[in-house]
């Protein structure tokens, strides 16, 4: 896609555990010849004692993922080629770590250094070009949790899954007057429709980045 040649695009990926993040963000990697960065999920070592106790491993975990995904953003913006990112650094804090406070899991003097070593990672990042948030309701989140059949996922809570929602609802409307964003409904279905949603991002991305020629599977 000659478009795609003139310039490089950073276009990240947001959403709820379970929302197809993943495998959006492979299918457009793939559609568009983009470099793809994925959440570092398998790998993390507090994954599993942070599911059995959120309040012992809250910070640890929080501090991985913000470690590895600093890491990844600055591999972006030093990449020569476009990119594609599943989940952003901004959620973290916004997201997750505001709704682990909420619940008394990242309290005291470790929310504050969490906040003070997202605040100054942060402040040398570029934001994406584009953040294409994917919206969708906990009953079919659940479903997709269910049947994807990662252990550590398969204790998830609705009510934690109703939390992160909410967050997210709240850190779109505050984020689109700092980031470009744009919103896709996913929870039509159970199974993510990967080619429906691939082609609705492929009109977002003409439209928000403003590209000239239309984009087609």
């Amino acid at each position: 896609m000659s478009e795609f040649s003139q310039r490089k695009y950073f276009v990240a990926v947001a959403g709820n555990i379970g929302v197809g993040k993943t495998t959006l963000t492979q299918a457009l990697a793939a559609q568009l010849d983009w470099r793809c960065y994925l959440e570092p999920v398998i790998e993390n070592p507090y994954l599993d004692d942070f599911y059995h106790d959120m309040s012992r491993w809250a910070f640890h975990l929080q501090v991985y993922f913000l470690s590895k995904r600093f890491v990844s953003q600055r591999e972006i913006e030093l990449a020569q080629i476009s990119c594609v990112q599943d989940r952003t650094i901004y959620e973290d804090v916004e997201v997750f770590a505001q709704t682990l406070h909420k619940r008394d899991h990242l309290v005291g003097r470790d929310w504050d250094n969490y906040r003070d070593l997202f605040d100054a990672m942060t402040a040398h990042l570029t934001p994406p070009d584009l953040i294409i948030y994917l919206r969708c309701d906990v009953d079919t989140l659940l479903k997709r949790i269910h049947h994807r059949g990662r252990p550590s996922e398969q204790n998830i809570s609705p009510d934690y899954l109703y939390e992160l929602n909410d967050a997210y609802e709240d850190w779109v409307k505050r984020g689109q007057e700092k980031f470009r964003m744009a919103i896709l409904d996913t929870g039509h279905t159970n199974e993510l429709n990967a080619g429906e949603v691939l082609q609705q991002c492929l009109d977002l991305l003409r439209v928000k980045l403003q590209l000239e020629m239309p984009l087609q599977l």
